[in-house]
């Protein structure tokens, strides 16, 4: 078993990261493609997964055959267990891989990445917003990640959208002006009017959106966007508060995972500074979504969690 590899895989909305390791925690290559979340992303699932897939066997074509196992954490992976399955499997036969996959949320993934106990709590931020809470290894309870339509409140799109909002209402009068108007203007390089303005933002999938939650962010001088980023980190903060609740966990550790909260600004801050005034701990940061699918992968095929030091060598 120890001469056996596996192969970890993080596909978020907008990219999808994976890589390969031994069963002693040594990443050996890595790789990435675009999206593969079928609502935000606007691409097939099974293409991007292939696409990581094929780069990261370009890397390591010696060690093809001793791949036993991968497991793939993909984005909205709970609601659509069945589909997620058969589009990693789709992808994991297309490039000639031996062994087996299997889908995991994203979820399990990044909190995975972030610590090897199997307990605790995941507050995620990036494309999509999503709270969770762990025992013995399990995904127990989750709060929001209800998609850009319906939730993922705080998240980069949740905060693309509302700066575009709020431009959209300073146009045509029903909110104050703000600053915000000419820096996204100027961003999407199109004329600072409504229609100009939606024709853009249906041209792109959802998921693009979330590239404009850093330019807001930067902007917390001006009145509006600065309640943007505070509703944000009070979203997020009550996520977090709500599954921790449900869960009622004694002194878990608190992960945290996506490019909102991993990221320096004014979010980041406001939710960390939360969770230690709450909850009395340092968060742990969950960097590399490969490194948590990769543990996963270990743990399965070894039937157990492995020595916490097979985790700091996927982290690290």
């Amino acid at each position: 078993m120890r001469e056996s590899l596996v192969i970890g895989v993080d596909a978020g909305a907008t990219t999808t990261r994976c890589a390969l390791s031994d069963l002693d925690g040594n990443i050996l290559a890595r790789a990435e493609a675009g999206g593969a979340n079928r609502n935000s992303s606007g691409s097939a699932p099974a293409e991007a997964l292939a696409t990581a897939l094929r780069t990261l066997l370009d890397q390591s074509r010696d060690d093809l055959a001793r791949v036993a196992l991968g497991v793939v954490g993909v984005a909205g992976g709970a609601s659509l267990r069945a589909a997620t399955q058969a589009a990693a499997e789709e992808a994991w036969h297309a490039v000639g891989l031996p062994g087996r996959v299997a889908a995991v949320t994203d979820l399990e993934a990044a909190f995975a990445a972030g610590t090897s106990s199997p307990d605790g709590l995941l507050l995620l931020a990036g494309t999509g917003a999503v709270g969770a809470a762990f025992s013995g290894g399990r995904l127990t309870h989750r709060c929001d990640g209800y998609g850009w339509l319906l939730g993922d409140e705080g998240s980069a799109v949740w905060i693309g959208r509302a700066g575009l909002r709020a431009v959209l209402r300073a146009l045509d009068g029903r909110g104050p002006a703000t600053a915000l108007t000419p820096l996204l203007s100027d961003f999407l390089h199109v004329p600072a009017d409504p229609q100009a303005l939606l024709r853009d933002a249906f041209d792109h999938p959802p998921a693009a959106l979330g590239a404009l939650a850093p330019l807001i962010c930067s902007l917390v001088d001006d009145p509006v966007a600065f309640g943007i980023v505070e509703e944000a980190a009070a979203h997020l903060l009550h996520t977090l508060d709500t599954v921790a609740a449900r869960a009622a966990l004694v002194d878990p550790p608190v992960v945290l995972a996506g490019s909102v909260l991993l990221t320096e600004g004014p979010v980041a801050e406001r939710v960390r500074a939360g969770v230690r005034e709450r909850y009395r701990i340092v968060p742990i940061d969950a960097r590399y979504g490969p490194a948590g699918a990769l543990w996963l992968a270990i743990s399965q095929l070894s039937g157990a969690f492995p020595d916490p030091l097979v985790h700091a060598r996927l982290t690290r």
